[in-house]
């Protein structure tokens, strides 16, 4: 903006008492203080210090104007070094979004332990199964389970994540096991939002488009209906792994699994990510475990 410059260097005079002093704590040179304070008093219109060979004073316009734009110019310095402050220090606060059992689960106990360890940082999170669009949304970043599409948005792989295909053990002992992907046309299949199972058949990713007597929008439902002998269905390990663990539930067709699925944090394109937003990327990464 034209109309700051020469302001620095004339309130640096003003406070100083002379050009030199004023070149000093701007690093430049006299001359340059000098068509600076010039430049500024023509585009205002009014002369604000009296020169002399040997002292520098203010008029009564120039000391009207130190007055006014001292405090503003002290203001802009504390602004700047705010900002500084926030590349330095994490604060402020960070908008991300994340799937709602796998957040509510997992993503926000560690949410609660970042901002105890950094108490200038506040979260606002949305839990979601739907894929917001970060950028519309004003969100800093969001937690993303499986297969990426593609887009502008950086990513960042925070843990591998297991997807199982599991039953009751009555629903075995009934129906048998599938060993092969084909078999489970002859199954009773527990669905969920998605129309098609994933799994690596050799060294390519194959779907098999799924339908059943059950479609449930939430992992929950479906691992009760998996419990209560219904079918067989395909979840992610942090629903069914104590049930796998226990033995109330079965794991069929390990052969299949995808081992490379994923948990990621995407964010905006940008080099100058802010600090908060590395630090709690890193964070996520270092204290989410494989297999979740």
């Amino acid at each position: 903006m034209k109309y700051l410059e020469g302001v620095a260097e004339f309130c640096a005079v003003a406070e100083g008492g002379n050009f030199t002093s004023a070149a000093g704590k701007l690093d430049t040179s006299v001359a340059q203080i000098s068509r600076k304070v010039a430049s500024l008093e023509k585009s205002i219109g009014v002369k604000l210090l009296h020169r002399t060979t040997r002292s520098v004073s203010l008029t009564e316009a120039g000391t009207l104007y130190f007055q006014k734009a001292w405090p503003a110019l002290r203001e802009l310095h504390d602004a700047q070094l705010a900002v500084s402050a926030l590349q330095q220090t994490p604060q402020g606060l960070i908008k991300l979004t994340a799937p709602v059992a796998f957040g509510e689960a997992f993503i926000a106990p560690l949410l609660n332990t970042f901002m105890n360890l950094y108490s200038g940082i506040s979260v606002h999170c949305v839990f979601s199964n739907d894929k917001l669009d970060i950028v519309e949304q004003g969100l800093d970043l969001a937690i993303r389970i499986g297969k990426l599409q593609d887009s502008t948005l950086v990513a960042k792989k925070l843990a591998t994540r297991h997807v199982y295909v599991c039953a009751s053990p009555a629903y075995i002992a009934q129906y048998g096991v599938p060993e092969t992907l084909e078999e489970l046309t002859s199954h009773a299949l527990l669905v969920g939002s998605q129309p098609h199972w994933r799994f690596v058949s050799g060294n390519r990713m194959q779907s098999v488009a799924v339908k059943g007597r059950v479609r449930y929008n939430s992992g929950n439902a479906l691992r009760s209906a998996a419990l209560a002998n219904l079918g067989l269905t395909q979840l992610p390990g942090f629903y069914v792994r104590e049930d796998l663990a226990k033995g109330d539930l079965v794991e069929v067709l390990a052969d299949y699994k995808d081992k490379q699925d994923a948990i990621w944090a995407l964010f905006p394109s940008n080099r100058n990510v802010a600090p908060k937003i590395r630090l709690l990327v890193d964070f996520l990464a270092q204290h989410l475990v494989d297999d979740q």
